[in-house]
């Protein structure tokens, strides 16, 4: 008998299904089965940085169980993941269960998808564990660990309890924190822009177009170029008689390319934008599809390919199932005379794995959507399009300008038979020259909608009126319109994952997790728009480590250790001269840090409220999760309350209280009555004040901006 051990019930269920029960039994091992200690360092500085490795209690009987399938067994298979998270759990599990140590046959198979045939495959091919992959991992949970827990008490005795600072999170802090300074400092600047409607002559005045000013003698207008409505009215005035006449049309084609095919950090920014999904969610819901969905009578399928991955390639079977899926679907018309190759951009990307993409592109999503949870028939129906599209022909697309020039008696044009000009400047009888100004009208049509067919892609189409050179036009109307500068938005996580992995800070398996990380310890949060803010305690950590350990938050750094990390698991680095590198000046400068830097701790606020359990005076502190009322008479009693932020709305439930911000004891924010525990409504979403329409219940605002009915048995989504 062979026993294959891969991570999850769910994969092991679908792998099961692929191979004979009598000479195969496939198990789980749920995770890791060993990891450093929780309540210690768990490193050996001093002995080569020697990892301490521990049985979680939790993975206690699982091993057991393992060790008892091992006494019915011939041979051991590991099939977990085919990244570095997934080797270094097969070498675990090989360590836990001594399969080494009791001379078992062991073999490490890895596939990029769960099909038969990638499994028959993998079994044809088994090689050994890659220790370069292993060591890369490890050195990553030993320096994430070292500066953790580390840096941690530093903080905890300067500043707080409870907080902590982590290797990639507070690069990723730093980033929200310095953007929001950016806002902070932001000044707008107001500027004008200027339009004019514009029709053919005799026809109606709903046939006008749009036209913007863009010149002014020859000279663009820059984005700020008209600064205030006085400036503009000045225009304005010169341009009430002005004549309209096209001066020159310009057409072109234009080709509009399809985008490579999803890697973990597109897969996620794709899913933010266009489904709502945050980065944890999209890997929970693609790990779903990856490990086997039940497809009714074909039992448990795995719907798409691995899913972290920061390759673009696809393989060449996947290929000639897409080209073939392709011309029948939509016709020939759509399949470019070759497969189309991507190269990947993201630093450190490993080529020989594959993009994420449905295992079997015939499996269409509208045929298995009953089959599908709704977030599983989203993310698989997005990686799908997503698929075909990455081998479509472009979109081709006709561009035309057509530049208006505007002339009124003042302008060098208009010149009078027989006077004399300057310059070619026409002398105005009020002692002026005047000018002439240039509008553009853009016009877009789509000639071909190529990949756009599949893949929902914006193209405004702007139709314009069939035009010629020379034509008069007539003014329907002008239009000033004043706006300002906007400061530089704030990260979505979209936009922060970008980032991150435009820098080359992390890899596709720690975006969503740093990600979680910094909201959980609440060093930052997120408004009604999901665009992340620091809190308080958010700037005061980042400030720290920016002061007194640049290294840490430094990007630049960060990205040349995720450099060698790569270089660790290719072999050409061993890890532990990159650990002692790493290490030596990180201490001595965390010794002298304790030495100078005095205690930054808040000092409590006072207030005008009495402890109602001592009568002691009520003081403001600050913890990870920010401000709350606590007793002056700490540690001796103990009474704390949550700040209240009224949001002016009577409770929805008992009418008497108001609705109040609360948090939770991880500080996630909810809302709730001010009279709790006499009342206890409580909600995540915020109420609006409203009734709603069809049941009656109150409305609130989801986490999107949206209103809905906060009763959830009623469907009532405005």
């Amino acid at each position: 008998m062979n026993l294959v051990i891969v991570e999850s019930p769910t994969k092991a269920k679908t792998i099961q299904r692929f191979l004979p029960s009598g000479e195969f039994i496939v198990k789980s091992s749920f995770g890791h089965v060993r990891d450093l200690p929780r309540k210690e360092l768990g490193v050996d500085i001093e002995n080569g940085f020697k990892p301490k490795y521990v049985v979680p209690m939790l993975a206690r009987k699982k091993v057991t169980d393992l060790k008892k399938s091992l006494q019915k067994s011939d041979k051991v298979i590991l099939a977990t993941d085919e990244d570095r998270e997934g080797e270094a759990i097969a070498w675990h599990l090989e360590e836990a269960l001594a399969l080494k140590k009791n001379k078992k046959q062991t073999e490490r198979i890895v596939f990029h998808e769960i099909t038969k045939n990638a499994i028959n495959e993998a079994l044809k091919n088994p090689r050994q564990i890659d220790m370069s992959l292993v060591d890369a991992q490890q050195a990553r949970r030993i320096l994430d660990r070292i500066v953790g827990y580390q840096i941690s008490p530093f903080l905890w005795k300067k500043v707080a309890k409870g907080l902590s600072a982590g290797r990639v999170q507070s690069v990723a802090v730093r980033l929200i924190v310095e953007r929001e300074r950016e806002i902070l400092a932001f000044v707008p600047e107001e500027y004008w822009t200027i339009s004019a409607f514009l029709k053919k002559k005799g026809t109606l005045p709903e046939e006008a177009f749009e036209a913007s000013l863009i010149k002014k003698d020859g000279e663009a207008i820059t984005k700020l170029g008209i600064k205030s409505q006085k400036e503009a009215d000045e225009i304005l005035e010169k341009l009430g008689g002005a004549q309209y006449k096209v001066a020159k049309i310009e057409s072109k084609e234009s080709h509009r390319y399809p985008s490579p095919p999803f890697t973990t950090s597109t897969l996620q920014q794709d899913a933010a934008k266009k489904l709502g999904f945050s980065a944890k969610q999209t890997m929970q819901i693609a790990q779903q599809l990856y490990e086997g969905v039940e497809l009714g009578s074909e039992g448990s399928i795995g719907l798409i390919s691995y899913m972290r991955t920061d390759s673009q390639n696809l393989a060449k079977e996947a290929l000639i199932q897409i080209r073939q899926a392709i011309t029948a679907k939509f016709g020939p018309e759509y399949l470019p005379e070759k497969e189309i190759f991507y190269k990947t951009k993201s630093k450190g990307a490993q080529e020989a794995h594959e993009a994420i993409r449905p295992t079997d592109i015939g499996q269409e999503p509208e045929a298995i959507k009953n089959f599908l949870t709704p977030h599983q028939f989203k993310l698989y129906r997005l990686i799908w399009k997503r698929t075909l599209a990455c081998q479509m022909n472009p979109a081709v697309l006709s561009l035309t300008a057509v530049d208006i020039k505007a002339e009124s008696e003042k302008s060098p044009s208009f010149e009078p038979e027989g006077s004399q000009s300057l310059n070619g400047l026409t002398p105005l009888s009020k002692g002026g020259y005047g000018s002439v100004y240039t509008f553009r009208s853009n016009g877009t049509q789509i000639k071909f909608d190529g990949f756009l067919k599949v893949y929902e892609n914006k193209v405004s189409e702007v139709s314009l009126p069939s035009l010629s050179e020379g034509e008069d036009l007539d003014l329907e109307k002008i239009s000033p319109d004043q706006h300002f500068t906007e400061p530089p938005a704030r990260f979505s996580e979209a936009m922060l994952i970008k980032t991150l992995e435009e820098n080359g800070i992390g890899r596709p398996s720690t975006y969503a997790p740093t990600i979680s990380t910094i909201v959980e310890r609440n060093y930052t949060q997120k408004n009604e728009q999901k665009r992340f803010f620091p809190t308080e305690i958010g700037f005061t950590v980042n400030d720290i480590l920016v002061e007194h350990f640049p290294q840490i938050v430094d990007l630049n750094f960060t990205a040349k250790m995720e450099e060698e990390l790569d270089e660790i698991a290719e072999g050409q680095k061993k890890w532990q001269p990159v650990m002692e590198e790493f290490y030596a000046p990180f201490k001595e400068n965390l010794d002298k840090k304790y030495k100078e830097v005095k205690q930054q701790k808040a000092e409590p606020e006072p207030t005008d409220k009495i402890c109602p359990e001592c009568n002691s005076p009520i003081v403001i502190r600050t913890s990870r999760f920010g401000k709350f009322y606590a007793c002056s008479n700490f540690p001796k009693c103990r009474h704390t309350e949550n700040i209240k932020s009224d949001t002016g709305m009577p409770c929805p439930k008992c009418v008497e209280g108001q609705v109040i911000e609360r948090r939770t004891k991880r500080g996630k924010i909810f809302f709730g009555c001010s009279l709790y525990p006499k009342c206890d409504f409580a909600s995540w979403d915020k109420p609006t004040g409203q009734k709603c329409p069809r049941c009656g219940s109150f409305m609130v605002v989801d986490k999107k901006g949206n209103e809905k009915c906060g009763n959830k048995e009623c469907k009532n989504k405005e």
